[in-house]
């Protein structure tokens, strides 16, 4: 049966912007991918609840990677939901640790200064830390969580950045692409190289539309 997608938009700390979460509708229950910054943490559930997405009915949280703005809600969600957050092993030190530059290739200098002010500033907090309960590879297929989908391990963006492709080819890309002004390679990359390694895979695999973490969905034809 075809999967509803709910686009839940939430404002960004310091007027940076949003983010998009995906709430995605499986039949038996939900999925949900990215969580937003914690500031809009009463948003993000009133959101969910609204859907008939309420604790108990969840039954997976993914993170196409681990920035502070998709992550800074997966701790509070699996205590409140009950559910369980998925991510790529090799971006899981961003949300054990704290630092959003971890296993990220060497920062410039005013990165390096700014880093130890980003958990303050994007509210990732102690209690926002967490260990996933699931680490996805590429490949992996998600319907046991009744999502008819697999991941594909995208990096670029980061090292641990995954795309969800649905089997009616939507894509769920977090930060590789994004589309706040034309649909574009995401400006901020750790890895040029993977990067276009990357969208030169997502090319060959009959995507339809994207959803990605900033800006509008569109269709691949617009990349």
């Amino acid at each position: 049966m075809p999967q509803e997608i709910k686009t839940i938009s939430l404002s960004l700390p310091y007027r940076l912007g949003s983010m998009n979460c995906y709430l995605v509708a499986t039949g038996a229950g939900y999925v949900l991918i990215d969580t937003g910054c914690s500031n809009r943490r009463a948003e993000l559930v009133e959101e969910l609840e609204s859907a008939g997405c309420t604790p108990g009915r969840l039954d997976l949280v993914v993170l196409t990677h681990g920035d502070f703005d998709h992550a800074g809600n997966a701790a509070y969600l699996r205590e409140r939901f009950g559910t369980k957050v998925a991510m790529h092993r090799d971006d899981s030190g961003m949300v054990e640790l704290g630092d959003m530059f971890c296993n990220r290739q060497k920062a410039s200098i005013f990165i390096r200064v700014m880093n130890p002010m980003l958990p303050a500033l994007f509210g990732f907090g102690e209690s926002e830390r967490f260990q996933p309960d699931v680490f996805i590879e590429d490949g992996r297929n998600l319907s046991e969580y009744g999502l008819d989908a697999q991941v594909l391990h995208i990096p670029g963006h980061s090292p641990g950045s995954v795309g969800i492709l649905t089997a009616g080819g939507d894509l769920f890309c977090g930060d590789l692409l994004n589309s706040t002004g034309k649909p574009a390679l995401n400006s901020i990359i750790d890895d040029l190289a993977a990067a276009n390694a990357s969208v030169a895979r997502l090319r060959s695999l009959g995507v339809n539309t994207v959803y990605p973490g900033h800006g509008r969905p569109f269709s691949m034809e617009e990349l």
